[in-house]
């Protein structure tokens, strides 16, 4: 798969949009790619791993979220459902996969009823190692700051937030993949 061209497809204009999704995604897919090289033990899908991380946020174009150059209309937290049905009719399933649950650490059914969120009241929670692995390394990087690179107690303290449940499972993370 060539992910650029699907990026250029969704993202036809060489603007601050684009750029920055490029930038992030990067970001993201360095991360895993160092995670794999480290941990060749691991079953780890290498070249869909890189696809998936620089395609898991694809869906942000459509939602609305100024201050990071998106001028859709849907609330962002649909960003990753919204890449998910991207690249299903694309005809990629396990990419789709990885967009819809990388929110958080991952999102519940009683979450998304619980706070409301305009999401399928389902469970999005990453399964598979390049699921995990891809959510793991999103949280180091922010699409509002992205010259900066949190550390694994920055990202944790972030995540707290959030509830606690989603700090233990990305620092469970941290010790499995740092």
């Amino acid at each position: 798969m060539d992910y650029l061209s699907y990026i250029y497809k969704y993202y036809p204009e060489d603007d601050d949009l684009r750029r920055l999704l490029l930038k992030h995604s990067r970001q993201v897919a360095d991360r895993c790619l160092k995670i794999a090289l480290k941990h060749r033990e691991l079953p780890i899908d290498v070249q869909f791993l890189e696809e998936a991380a620089m395609l898991h946020d694809i869906g942000i174009f459509r939602c609305q979220a100024p201050s990071i150059f998106c001028t859709g209309t849907e609330p962002y937290i649909c960003h990753g459902q919204i890449g998910g049905k991207l690249l299903r009719a694309e005809g990629f399933p396990r990419h789709a996969r990885v967009c819809e649950r990388h929110t958080g650490t991952g999102l519940t059914k009683e979450q998304i009823i619980e706070q409301g969120f305009p999401l399928p009241p389902e469970d999005f929670i990453p399964e598979t190692l390049e699921e995990q692995i891809v959510c793991y390394a999103d949280k180091f990087y922010s699409k509002s700051h992205p010259d900066r690179n949190l550390t694994i107690a920055q990202t944790a303290q972030s995540l707290e937030k959030f509830g606690h449940a989603g700090v233990l499972k990305f620092l469970g993370w941290a010790e499995r993949f740092e």
